[in-house]
């Protein structure tokens, strides 16, 4: 499927109002990324994270160690096989074998709070769909303003009478429009009520204060989709060099890049 045509998902809009020459050089030109051990950190915390709520928060701590420890080194070492010089990894203030070896330590901690201190203290219940199926790591596809929207959300948790998404955090950034646009998906899908959603902060332990989705529209979000809709099938990617230019995992190949 080209990239004129596949559905969209909050990542690549996003990605494409930031930068629209990095989604061309990513999502276009294919240009293989720079690896980032907080990636994988972050992919390994999911992987706990959905296990444990699926058993029913049943999981021991040792189980849970022991996923990420297998998932988190399965991750790295099939990074390493494609780029096996460390000092090429994106890795902010750090070397890339020092940021390898922190974020196992990290996401080992992040994982022994959430199922022990994090779960006990705040009992929680993931809705479930209509046929029973669980809200976690839930995918949905759904049109927006004439757009194909896809993507997963990690949780949907019932929140009185009505059901709140969840976006389970490992970085610092927080995406306000990645939760709107699951609340509109949710709505759209299922027809029950989302006023509030969140983010569970790996890095403090703790649930970000509610986003209010009560007043968000779909077309508010659709614009947004629609807009990056239309500028990649017009083959309009303009560069937008800048700070975040070291966080870019395409910039070895930018001629743009600062």
């Amino acid at each position: 499927m080209s990239i004129e045509t596949q559905p969209r998902s909050v990542s690549q809009t996003e990605q494409y109002e930031k930068c629209a020459w990095r989604f061309y050089l990513q999502r276009v030109e294919r240009v293989i990324p720079r690896p980032a051990a907080w990636s994988h950190h972050g992919t390994a915390f999911h992987a706990v994270a959905e296990a444990f709520e699926l058993s029913g928060r049943t999981m021991g701590e040792d189980e849970a160690l022991q996923l990420f420890s297998d998932r988190y080194s399965a991750l790295i070492n099939k990074a390493l096989e494609k780029e096996a010089d460390t000092d090429r990894w994106l890795a902010a203030g750090y070397t890339g074998g020092e940021d390898i070896e922190r974020r196992y330590v990290l996401g080992q901690n992040q994982v022994s709070h959430y199922v022990t201190t994090w779960a006990e203290q705040h009992p929680t219940t993931t809705w479930r769909t209509p046929d029973g199926t669980p809200g976690l790591e839930l995918y949905f596809m759904v049109e927006l303003g004439g757009v194909k929207v896809r993507g997963y959300i990690d949780q949907l948790v019932d929140d009185e009478d009505a059901v709140r998404p969840r976006d389970w955090k490992t970085g610092s950034t927080k995406s306000k429009f990645q939760l709107q646009t699951y609340g509109v998906a949710v709505r759209k899908l299922y027809g029950v009520e989302v006023n509030k959603a969140d983010w569970y902060l790996a890095k403090e332990g703790r649930l970000s204060r509610p986003v209010k989705l009560d007043e968000v529209r779909e077309e508010d979000v659709a614009e947004r989709f629609a807009a990056m809709d239309a500028g990649v099938k017009r083959g309009d990617f303009p560069a937008n060099p800048g700070y975040d230019c070291r966080f870019c995992d395409v910039s070895h190949a930018c001629s743009f890049r600062q």
